[in-house]
This record gives C-alpha cells, sequence and structure tokens, in this order.
C-alpha cells in the first residue's frame, strides 16, 4: 500500500491529525494496533482548552461537542477547610473550558472518519518503523496472519507513551527528561450527580482530591494514594470515604455515592522527548509528552501539536512548502514546556509530597493563602489552565 501520510496510533491526537488532512485532500491511513472497541474503552480526562474546541470546529467532528459539552467559567481550589474559587472567565477577558469526555472525542472522530471512507487498520499486530531517516519510511504490520507493508512520504507517531515510535528512534538522537512522582491517583465513575456544578481541587492533610464530571448526571473523582496500590485495595466505599474526609464540610456532607462503572489507578509522570522531528518521522501526544493530569493539559497538549503538525503537512502538499514542517519541532515544544511547568506547579502545589517533610504543607499553604489574597497570580493561573495561546 502506498500513501502520503501514516498515522500510527487512532487516540485523539492520530483521529485529530488524520481527519484534518483528509479535509485538505491529503491521503493518510490510521494503523491502530488495538481494536475499535479497546480504543474507545479507555477513560480519559475532558478539560478542553478554547483552542483545542476551535480546532474540532476546523475537524467539522464538534456538532456533539456543542450540544452536550458543559461550559465552566471557574473552578475551585479547597485547602484549609473551604472553597475559594477561581474565576477563569473574569481574570481572561471571558475565556472559559468545556467539559466533554476524551473518550466521547475519540467517538465523534472515529464516526467521522468512517462516515468519510478513510482507512483505519485496527488489531495491527507486531508494527515496525524504518527508513524515516533515509526519507523512504515504511511500516510494516502483521494481521489475519499475514504481513503488511506501507511506504508513504511521512510517519506521524501518535501512538503513546509506550508506542513503537519513538522507541524505533536511535537513543543518541533523542534527549528525554521525566520525573515520576512517587504517588497516584485512583479514579472513580460513577452515574451520581458532580459535587458541585464545577471543578472542585483538594488540597488536604491526608492528600490531593479531585471532583470532576463528564455530564450532570456522571461523576469523576480521584484521590491522592500510593503509587503501588491496587484498584482491589480500594473499594468503592473507601474512595468515597477518602473523598468526604478531604472536602469541606458542607460539600462532603452533600456529597451523593454511588456504585463505580469503572476505577483505575493512574501514575503521575512529567516526561518530554526533544527533538519531536526524526527526519520523516514526527512524534505528537503522549508519544512525546507526557504531563501529570493536575493541569489538565494532556489532551490539549496534543491538539495543539496536531494543530502545528496538519498545517505543517498541509501547506507541504498544496505548495510545496516544508518551513512549517522544519519548524514543528520548536514550535509544538515552545509550548509544551510552559504546559509542562504548569502541570508540575499544580501537581506540587496540591500534593501531599513525601520528599518535603512538613515544611512542605506549610509552603503551600503559604502559597494558596497568597493566590487568593493576588488578583496577579490567579490571572497566572487562569491563563494557564484556559490555554496559553498557539
Amino acid at each position: 500500500m502506498r500513501t502520503q501520510v501514516v498515522i500510527i496510533g487512532s487516540g485523539p491526537s492520530g483521529l485529530l491529525l488524520g481527519q484534518l488532512l483528509h479535509l485538505a485532500g491529503v491521503d493518510a491511513v490510521i494503523i491502530e494496533r488495538r481494536s475499535r472497541e479497546y480504543v474507545l474503552g479507555r477513560v480519559r480526562a475532558g478539560v478542553l482548552e478554547e483552542g483545542t474546541v476551535a480546532l474540532l470546529d476546523q475537524a467539522k467532528v464538534s456538532h456533539r461537542l456543542h450540544r452536550e459539552g458543559l461550559i465552566h467559567g471557574g473552578f475551585d481550589i479547597c485547602y484549609a477547610g473551604a472553597r475559594h474559587r477561581v474565576d477563569l472567565s473574569a481574570l481572561t477577558g471571558g475565556k472559559k473550558v468545556v467539559i466533554y469526555g476524551q473518550t466521547e472525542i475519540t467517538r465523534d472522530m472515529m464516526d467521522a472518519r468512517e462516515a468519510a471512507g478513510a482507512k483505519t487498520i485496527y488489531e495491527a499486530q507486531d508494527v515496525e518503523i524504518s527508513g524515516f531517516d533515509t526519507g523512504k519510511p515504511v511500516v510494516r504490520y502483521s494481521r489475519d496472519g499475514k504481513v503488511h507493508e506501507v511506504t508513504s512520504d511521512f510517519i506521524a507517531g501518535c501512538d503513546g507513551f509506550h508506542g513503537v515510535c519513538r522507541a524505533s528512534v536511535a537513543g543518541s538522537a533523542i534527549t528525554e527528561y521525566e520525573r515520576v512522582y512517587p504517588f497516584g491517583w485512583i479514579g472513580l465513575l460513577a452515574d451520581t450527580p458532580p459535587a458541585s456544578e464545577e471543578l472542585i481541587y483538594v488540597n488536604h492533610e491526608r492528600g490531593f482530591a479531585l471532583c470532576s464530571m463528564r455530564s450532570p448526571t456522571r461523576s469523576r473523582v480521584y484521590v491522592q494514594c500510593d503509587l503501588s496500590d491496587t484498584v482491589e485495595q480500594w473499594p468503592d466505599t473507601r474512595i468515597w470515604d477518602e473523598l468526604k474526609s478531604r472536602l469541606d464540610p458542607a460539600t462532603a456532607s452533600a456529597l451523593i455515592t454511588g456504585p463505580s462503572i469503572e476505577k483505575s489507578v493512574a501514575p503521575l509522570r512529567s516526561f518530554v522527548a526533544e527533538p519531536m522531528r526524526f527526519g520523516s518521522l514526527f512524534l505528537a501526544g503522549d508519544a512525546a509528552h507526557i504531563v501529570p493530569p493536575t493541569g489538565a493539559k494532556g489532551l490539549n497538549l496534543a491538539a495543539s501539536d496536531i494543530h502545528y503538525l496538519s498545517a505543517a503537512l498541509i501547506e507541504f502538499y498544496r505548495n510545496g512548502d516544508d518551513s512549517g514542517l522544519d519548524q514543528y519541532s520548536s514550535r509544538a515544544l515552545a509550548r509544551v514546556w510552559k504546559a509542562e511547568r504548569f502541570s508540575w506547579w499544580m501537581t506540587t502545589l496540591l500534593h501531599r509530597l513525601p520528599e518535603t517533610g512538613d515544611i512542605g504543607p506549610k509552603l503551600q499553604h503559604a502559597e494558596l493563602a497568597y493566590l487568593f489574597e493576588s488578583r496577579a497570580a490567579q490571572t497566572a493561573l487562569a491563563e494557564n489552565y484556559v490555554g496559553l495561546p498557539y
């Protein structure tokens, strides 16, 4: 098979790139090692920056998002037993975020791709890439007992942190920066009304907590846990009780609990790979960088990567201009590092950090007190939370 662009991975970044290229008349094939059902079964975050929404508008996959998404103009930070609101809209000249689950975004883009007749190959095993450093990229995979080969002009590595694309780059050509945090999040999804109309981030002596939602009738909650903990150690009642113990009394007493429909333990890490281009191979999304979810930046960073990469590829095929391709890595990384900084700051502000000892909580409370005494400090938080410009 021959195509112009091979996209490895059918998560949000791969699907969004495929949709934007399809609309621009660029031929692209998506290769995914999992089944469609498996990809749709992943439960991920869903706080969308305005830039991400605009990109989904451009991709013509935002109809359901605008109908069902929850528009939020702020969020609360709870500490010392009281909630304090960050008014995103007032602090940023009217900007807001939209709550819409990543699973739903994935479904919308899959449906659009199928309706357009664009090619996606699911359950592709033993994927290998080669030739990207010689200008003759090749992708090989096994399916239905046969080995298949796809040649192309470019490969887009949208296959996540554990994918084959970054792993195929010579170690001497790439530099990786990483911090693994010494704790995790236990998350619970339940068909219960959310604790509040907007998100609540919690700093508490027992650890971080977050009250989020997927809809007006579906809650997503998290509590900080030990990195070694398993789902089996956290029955539903333990998660709800731990959440209540970390919330302010009024919110805790009004909290409606219920059985989980999904639970998982997630580790937290900060990770960046530099550069994000290797000849004809371009990394995007989690293949190139990971942020702790505290700042709600993972999906949004993937979208900004695709903003730069799709524009560069389209310009190349329309006008033969490869300047956008040459600048892709530096443009994307400039935004990536700012989001990494913000996510690190939010994480260290709100979690119990074992290495900081007794002084850590005191410094956190001083920082939080300053935050809510200073409009300038809140503005800096709000500008980063709603999303820095592309």
